[in-house]
């Protein structure tokens, strides 16, 4: 199996914890999760029907209007651009091309910089990751090729950041998060969906996408509404993402609406210290996936994220993913360190902090390989 690579640049700020955040299990709140297989007038689903043609649809409305908001449609005039193509990048073993994707006709407006890999040993059509970073395409890959992004970017030395610009510093900073060569040398990289309508050598029918915090967040919500992505992977998402909202434990809504009151909808604020009152929690979110493979991966560490909420939630999708046919999550109770339980359900908790390891890329590999290979 085989695989092409993209990212996306994007920029995070980081978060003040609140001194009076939850880390303590005996004082989560009792709480009772929605049942994502009772429809609001209360008639129970029963049936992959049912699901699919009325619960379905009727818990996308609700996060949409209680947790993330519309997400626009594909915007009038979006043009694609290819703006390198080199087919002996990392000592031969790449393709490297970079695509400019832009929003409207207007040459100076919005655009998206892809950067993608695909493995030069591959004799058809890839099946692909899709990434999101943090810090410019630049970040990812020693490569002196990739293009040195001239996008905002929040201020941070260490990244080789200067005046909220990326500088020749800022290649290759975020690589440990980005383990090119292992992946390529499994056979594997990462893309972009829409590369499937421009680059043949893309197999749209095999698209994964994955994120980290913020970004863990946002590949399952797109992963929620766009079907067309064949695999989900959520890397220590936490409140918003993966984690139950309900149980209050490290981040809370009420801390992510007020650190980041743009990122989701303005009605999401009304549930701050109110979470018992929304109709939906994120277990619904990946139920929304189903019966599509997803994995949620935690860290020991990370208690702002609250693994322990990120496998409950997996969990709670499970009736949704055995209602459709699927080994949902085998698993009962959490697994132990490293002790990955993986169905078409996925969850690890490994040691260290709030990251993205080889560790965690290994599990990813091997999951795809589970689905994709079948």
């Amino acid at each position: 199996m085989l695989a092409g690579l993209l990212t996306l640049a994007f920029a995070c700020p980081g978060v003040a914890q609140n001194p009076e955040t939850n880390y303590d299990e005996s004082k989560v709140p009792e709480y009772k999760l929605p049942d994502p297989l009772l429809m609001s007038d209360a008639e129970r689903v029963t049936d992959a029907a049912t699901w699919l043609k009325r619960r379905r649809p009727e818990i996308l409305r609700l996060f949409e209007s209680h947790v993330y908001g519309k997400s626009p449609g594909r915007p009038e005039g979006m043009q694609f651009q290819v703006r390198s193509v080199v087919t002996d990048a990392l000592d031969g073993k790449a393709t490297r091309k970079e695509v400019s994707v832009r929003f409207t006709p207007d040459a100076a407006g919005p655009k998206m910089d892809i950067l993608l890999y695909l493995p030069n040993a591959a004799k058809k059509p890839v099946p692909t990751f899709l990434g999101l970073n943090f810090y410019g395409n630049h970040s990812i890959h020693e490569d002196r090729g990739i293009t040195l992004s001239d996008a905002w970017m929040r201020p941070n030395a260490e990244y080789g950041i200067e005046n909220d610009r990326a500088t020749e510093k800022s290649r290759g900073v975020a690589r440990s998060r980005w383990p090119v060569d292992l992946i390529l040398d499994r056979g594997y990289g990462l893309a972009t969906i829409y590369c499937g309508d421009l680059d043949p050598d893309v197999d749209h029918r095999h698209v994964a996408i994955l994120g980290h915090s913020r970004l863990g967040k946002t590949a399952l919500w797109a992963g929620a509404q766009d079907e067309r992505f064949a695999l989900v992977i959520s890397n220590n998402s936490g409140c918003g993402g993966a984690a139950l909202s309900r149980r209050r434990f490290g981040e809370t809504v009420w801390r992510i609406n007020t650190s980041f009151p743009h990122w989701f909808s303005d009605n999401f604020k009304k549930y701050n210290d109110r979470e018992d009152e929304l109709p939906v929690d994120q277990h619904m979110l990946i139920a929304l996936i189903a019966p599509r493979p997803v994995y949620v991966a935690s860290a020991e560490e990370d208690r702002w994220a609250d693994p322990r909420g990120e496998f409950l939630a997996a969990k709670g999708a499970d009736p949704v993913y055995r209602l459709l046919g699927t080994d949902g999550l085998p698993a009962d109770e959490m697994p132990g360190l490293e002790a990955p339980a993986t169905g078409t359900i996925g969850y690890h908790i490994r040691r260290g902090k709030h990251d993205v390891t080889e560790y965690d890329w290994q599990r990813y590999l091997d999951f795809a390989d589970r689905h994709f290979k079948k």
